[in-house]
């Protein structure tokens, strides 16, 4: 009979994998504790919608000013000192936060600074974790390992994650700040102890081990080789212009659960975890779908459910309701994150990942930190359903937009390798991308 961590992770995966599926069970269990409790602790200090959506932009703008070069960074230097250090930085500012809670001197200038500090070091953290695993386990194995850790991501960052957080947060404001604090440096112990060896081969560097390359072309050339791939540059126009749409109405959900539905605090969390669970389902049923359908089909009926969450949200007062549309909200969330990170992985070579993958995730930061400028805003003015009404108006005009560019998802292939160092502009890969294989 099979041992639990086995099934958790096949020993094939290595131990150096089991150590780092560990760290994001801790890490994204204390972040999904913070889902919840940020937003709470906001709306603890303050009732003005611009401040709460603040709150939520003040975690983006970091990727604003250092994403692209996190994405330089991770494709040069030890990736697992990037990781161990990144979490060790939010290890320190939660203990301040905590402690700034418990003697009652977190006013909303000190939690607000304390998110944009640990937004800071997310950036870093969340660039160079996408480049690890292929690294640490063999390329018939990525499949598995990378569903273990979205596994990971929904168990504890969506499911158990909030409601728990919730709970904390009811019954000591600090608490779940404290509890992060401990999870996120017991994952930073876990990353500390692999062994494999985590530095990138840099395609920069020249005989002598010195970068022949300014950091400014380095990021250059991820802009451009995303900019040329038609099915990676489709992905970043949709996923862009929907997460302003999306980033309006979701920056002022903590307010929409308890003005609009009445659910109070817990009841927040429960909205985040009907969400995940749907993620799970849609993630269960992915394979499925994919062989039944083309991926272009999938992500333009995804993008259709997501207009109509914004409709749907915008009429409805009641919470049980509301927990229905999240479920389904959730499902193709977790679809569409299948199918993007699958073209992107199979279509960017390795020595690339770091850097298109910070300039794709830029644009996806980018999107939310717009949206909730505009979702603050459009609230303060028109009241806390004003953001899904614009959320649904904005959705269908840009699915309109781009219907027909959806088009270039549909491919297969491999990816290439990398272009030499001295090749002035990356060329596109090839316009096709392979199925996932699933998890076997």
């Amino acid at each position: 009979m099979a041992r639990p961590v086995d099934v958790l992770a096949p020993a094939r995966l290595g131990a150096d994998f089991r150590k780092l599926l560990g760290a994001a069970l801790l890490t994204n269990l204390g972040d999904g504790m913070a889902i919840a409790a940020g937003p709470l602790l906001v709306a603890s200090q303050t009732r003005d919608p611009m401040l709460v959506a603040l709150a939520v932009i003040l975690q983006r703008i970091p990727w604003l000013l250092v994403g692209l070069y996190a994405g330089v960074l991770a494709d040069r230097v030890d990736r697992r000192a990037i990781l161990v250090s990144a979490n060790l930085a939010r290890v320190a500012v939660l203990a301040v936060l905590a402690v700034a809670v418990t003697t009652e001197r977190a006013d909303i200038v000190v939690v607000l600074a304390s998110l944009f500090a640990l937004g800071l070091a997310e950036t870093f953290e969340d660039v160079t974790a996408a480049t690890v695993t292929p690294m640490l386990v063999a390329a018939a194995d990525l499949g598995v390992a990378n569903a273990r850790l979205q596994s990971a991501f929904i168990t504890a960052n969506q499911l158990a994650g909030p409601p728990l957080g919730a709970f904390l947060f009811a019954a000591g404001h600090f608490l779940p700040f404290a509890g992060q604090a401990v999870l996120v440096a017991f994952g930073a112990v876990l990353v500390s102890r692999i062994r494999r060896s985590t530095v990138p081969a840099d395609p920069t560097a020249d005989s002598n081990g010195s970068p022949r390359r300014s950091i400014r072309r380095d990021v250059t050339d991820g802009v451009r080789w995303l900019w040329r791939n038609p099915p990676v540059r489709t992905l970043a126009l949709t996923i862009v212009t929907f997460n302003v749409t999306f980033g309006a109405a979701w920056s002022v959900l903590v307010l929409y659960a308890d003005d609009r539905l009445g659910l109070g605090e817990v009841g927040y969390g429960l909205l985040t975890t009907t969400s995940a669970i749907g993620g799970l389902c849609g993630t269960a049923m992915y394979s499925r779908l994919e062989r039944r359908f083309a991926l272009a089909t999938i992500m333009r009926a995804g993008l259709v459910i997501e207009t109509l969450t914004h409709l749907a949200l915008a009429l409805i007062t009641r919470g049980e309701l509301a927990m229905a549309v999240m479920f389904v909200f959730g499902a193709h969330a977790f679809i569409w994150s299948t199918t993007s990170s699958t073209v992107r992985q199979r279509a960017v070579p390795t020595a690339f990942q770091g850097r298109v993958g910070s300039v794709y995730l830029l644009g996806v930061v980018g999107g939310m930190v717009v949206g909730g400028a505009i979702g603050g805003l459009i609230a303060r003015q028109t009241g806390i359903t004003g953001p899904f009404w614009f959320g649904f108006v904005g959705s269908a005009l840009i699915l309109v937009a781009i219907w027909r560019e959806l088009a270039h998802i549909a491919h297969s292939g491999a990816p290439p390798e990398a272009p030499p160092a001295t090749d002035p502009a990356p060329t596109s890969a090839p316009t096709s991308i392979e199925s996932p294989d699933g998890d076997r």
